[in-house]
C-alpha cells in the first residue's frame, strides 16, 4: 500500500510499491497529474488510472482498490471508491494532519507528536512493511502556517 500523510500545507508520501509480501520499487513516483489535477495514489497501481477517470465524471469505476489525496483548484480532497457508493470524494480540512494508507495510523500519531508531515512517513516506514523508499513532498499551499 503507502503512507501519505498532510500537515500545515504539505503532503508527503513514500515511493514503495509492494506485491503480496514482495517489494517490487522502492522509487515509485505516487504522484501524477491530469489536468492541472494532483492526485497522490494509495492502493493498487493498476487502479490509478480508473480512479482519475472516475473523478473527471467516468462512471465505470467501481471496485477500486486505490484512493487518493488530491490537490484541485477548489481544495484538498479524499478520494476514493466503494462497491455499494461508487465514486466519492471528502474535503480535508486544510489545518487539520491527515494520513492514509497502510502506515497512516503511524503517520498520524506521529503528527500528534509534533512530526511534520514527511518525518511521519520516515517514521511509518520503521512500522509498516509497505512504506518505504524515497519520502517525497507536495507543498499545497493550503493550511499552511
Amino acid at each position: 500500500m503507502t503512507t501519505i500523510a498532510y500537515k500545515d500545507g504539505v503532503i508527503a508520501y513514500d515511493s514503495r510499491i509492494t506485491r503480496d509480501t514482495e517489494i517490487v520499487y522502492d522509487d515509485f513516483q505516487k504522484c501524477h497529474e491530469e489536468k492541472g489535477v494532483k492526485f497522490i495514489f494509495a492502493g493498487k497501481t493498476s487502479h490509478y488510472p480508473r480512479l482519475v477517470a472516475a473523478y473527471f465524471g467516468a462512471t465505470e469505476a467501481r471496485d477500486l482498490q486505490c484512493s487518493a489525496i488530491v490537490v484541485d483548484a477548489d481544495g484538498l480532497w479524499y478520494a476514493g471508491n466503494d462497491a455499494e457508493d461508487g465514486f466519492w470524494k471528502s474535503p480535508l480540512i486544510g489545518d487539520k494532519p491527515y494520513a492514509i494508507g497502510s502506515g497512516g495510523v503511524h503517520a498520524l500519531t506521529a503528527m500528534d507528536m509534533g512530526a511534520t508531515a514527511a518525518e511521519a512517513v520516515e517514521m511509518a516506514k520503521k512500522r509498516d512493511t509497505c512504506t518505504g523508499g524515497l519520502v517525497r513532498t507536495l507543498s499545497t499551499g493550503i493550511g499552511s502556517n
